[in-house]
């Protein structure tokens, strides 16, 4: 979330920068300033009555020694009436601050200067493109159709277990995803990142903090008897590593990485553009995440989209690289760009990672910091990135590889598959 400071001294620049996101509540900011103005009053006021206690006190001491029992009886009941005024002032302090914290926490972050204004993905603006995209053969058909006949996948079977959006793979299906996903770790460890298994299951301290809760609690999948929540995306537990950890300078930037199932009720979700493996409520997906410097964080967020850059071109696959809109900018997010790789057998794009430099906002909520040159606590910086995201990976791999003869395999997953085609 926002430091409160941070509102407090630029609630102008705020206001005009969640603009540009499209943010409607704005008099959210007038309101937290004002109750933050109450909230300082009342500790100011209470203060000052711990202050007028503590020397009461003294005085009350200083009288009893001296035997001057009335003049301290009437001090004792001055501190009588402060201690209940104190109790009152304590009352309203703490439901002050918890309206301070409820109204911060609806503020998202503001966005990027480089982040243009725009309603929805389509003013999304491209910053590059690569990869050459395919033509196929007359006969082509889309990764759903190419599943079922090489017994790769089946939803149906995942719907009798689960229900609709819960895939399930087999034979070299679920060999291609294990080698995906043994190639996007290699490739992370190689890049320095450490490799953790984390929980699927988080509590609401966890998701709170990487911005989860309160902003899409809907599409989480809820525990209810143990209050718990499964998890979107491995980057809520492995930020979460570090959550009220002061780090030592020389040890940023921290760099993660983890390969998790991750789970989503995408509820609303309906038509041919969420079909087969274009949008499932179960998926896997390796995650990148850095912690670094407030100095250093938009080199990281380069590297990252190198890193992930560097993934699809091993893979052959074109794609493109797009930096998001006001409107369509995640809620934690500072700047992100998404990567897109083209289905040539469904003739569009599809979304298969976002890197986002998140600055301070979520490492607020955590209490992730740093000891600067002076030995002061100051907070770090966060982002994390999908690299990869399997389904759609998954989906344009089959259907831009395929001939008539079968799948031929990228070169760069061959030693991990143990085969070159699926045919």
């Amino acid at each position: 979330m926002l430091q409160l400071n941070f509102v407090r001294e630029n609630a102008e620049h705020i206001k005009k920068k969640l603009a540009i996101r499209n943010f409607q509540n704005v008099d959210i900011v007038d309101e937290l300033i004002e109750v933050d103005r109450l909230r300082r009053t009342t500790q100011q006021k209470r203060d000052a009555q711990l202050s007028e206690s503590k020397k009461l006190a003294s005085q009350i001491g200083q009288l009893f020694k001296q035997g001057k029992q009335k003049e301290a009886d009437v001090l004792k009941a001055k501190t009588t009436e402060l201690k209940e005024s104190n109790k009152t002032l304590e009352h309203q302090l703490k439901l002050l601050e918890e309206s301070v914290k409820d109204r911060l926490v609806l503020l998202p972050n503001i966005p990027h200067d480089s982040v243009a204004p725009g309603n929805s993905d389509e003013d999304n603006v491209e910053v590059k493109a690569g990869g050459k995209i395919p033509k196929l053969h007359k006969d082509a058909t889309p990764h759903w159709d190419l599943m079922e006949k090489y017994q790769l996948m089946s939803l149906e079977l995942g719907t009798k277990i689960a229900g609709a959006g819960f895939p399930v793979f087999m034979g070299k299906g679920a060999r291609l995803q294990r080698a995906l996903v043994a190639f996007f770790l290699d490739k992370a460890t190689e890049a320095g990142y450490t490799e953790y298994i984390p929980p699927l299951l988080v509590n609401e301290t966890t998701a709170f903090g990487t911005g989860q809760l309160p902003d899409k609690e809907g599409q989480m999948y809820h525990v209810t008897g143990d209050n718990l929540f499964m998890i979107p995306t491995a980057e809520v537990p492995v930020t979460n590593v570090l959550r009220e950890a002061i780090l030592r300078q020389e040890d940023l930037p921290v760099k993660m990485t983890a390969h998790s199932q991750c789970f989503r009720r995408e509820a609303g979700s309906y038509g041919a553009h969420v079909r087969g493996l274009n949008r499932v409520h179960q998926f896997e997906k390796v995650e990148i995440v850095q912690v670094t410097h407030p100095t250093k964080s938009y080199e990281a967020l380069d590297e990252m989209v190198a890193h992930v850059e560097s993934l699809l071109q091993d893979l052959e696959l074109p794609y493109r690289i797009m930096r998001l809109c006001g409107g369509d900018l995640g809620f934690t997010s500072v700047l992100t760009y998404d990567f897109e790789v083209y289905s040539a057998a469904q003739k569009r794009w599809l979304e298969v990672s976002s890197v986002s430099n998140f600055e301070t906002f979520q490492t607020n909520r955590m209490k992730i910091r740093y000891r600067d040159d002076n030995k002061k606590t100051q907070l770090t910086h966060s982002l994390n990135g999908s690299a990869l995201a399997l389904p759609r990976i998954l989906a344009a791999l089959l259907e831009n590889n395929q001939t008539p003869k079968g799948i031929k395999i990228p070169k760069a997953l061959q030693s991990y598959t143990g085969f070159e085609m699926i045919g």
